[in-house]
C-alpha cells in the first residue's frame, strides 16, 4: 500500500505490516496507532488511555510489545509490525487466541487484541512460562471486566500448544 505525499511536513516511512509492505507520509508527531487506525484500516489495536498505561493498543514491532499510542510511526522505518489482524493464518485462529476463546479470556473485548499480542510474544520468548512469567510479562495490559485469572489459564494453555 503506498499513500501519496502531500505537504511539506510529510516524512515517507516504510515499514512491514503482517508481513506486507507500507509506505505511509506522516507528520513527525504522528503515532504507530493513528497510522495503523486510521491510514491502513487495521482497527485491532485500541486507542484506551493515550499515555501507555492500559495496553489496549499493543502490538509486536520487531518481536517485542510495544505501546502503539506511545511509539511514533518514524521510529517503524524498516521495521516489522504486527497487528491482531495478521495472527490469523486464512480461516485458523492462532493458538493464544484460540486458548482465550477455550478458556474465557475475554469479555467486553476492548483489552483483548492487546493481551492476545503480549501473550504471543510471551509464549515466543518464553515457551514454558510459569504462572510467575504470564502474571509478569501480562502487567502492562489492563482489564477492566477483571478476567485476569482466565487468561493467565488461557496463556499457560498456548503455551503448551505452542511448544
Amino acid at each position: 500500500m503506498s499513500l501519496t505525499f502531500r505537504g511539506p511536513d510529510l516524512v515517507p516511512v516504510s515499514f512491514r505490516v503482517n508481513g506486507n509492505a507500507v509506505r505511509v507520509a506522516v507528520e513527525p508527531r504522528r503515532t504507530l496507532l493513528s497510522v495503523l487506525r486510521e491510514d491502513l484500516g487495521l482497527t485491532g489495536a485500541k486507542h484506551g488511555c493515550g499515555q501507555g498505561t492500559c495496553g489496549a493498543c499493543t502490538v509486536i514491532v520487531d518481536g517485542h510489545t510495544v505501546y502503539s499510542c506511545l511509539t511514533l510511526a518514524i521510529d517503524c522505518e524498516g521495521k516489522e509490525v504486527r497487528t491482531v489482524e495478521g495472527l490469523t493464518e486464512g480461516d485458523v485462529l492462532h493458538p493464544v487466541q484460540e486458548a482465550f476463546i477455550a478458556h474465557d479470556g475475554y469479555q467486553c473485548g476492548f483489552c483483548t487484541p492487546g493481551q492476545v499480542l503480549s501473550a504471543v510474544a510471551l509464549v515466543e520468548r518464553f515457551p514454558r512460562p510459569t504462572e510467575e512469567d504470564v502474571r509478569r510479562e501480562m502487567a502492562g495490559n489492563l482489564c477492566r471486566c477483571g478476567a485476569y485469572p482466565n487468561i493467565v489459564r488461557a496463556v499457560l494453555d498456548a503455551a503448551v500448544k505452542e511448544d
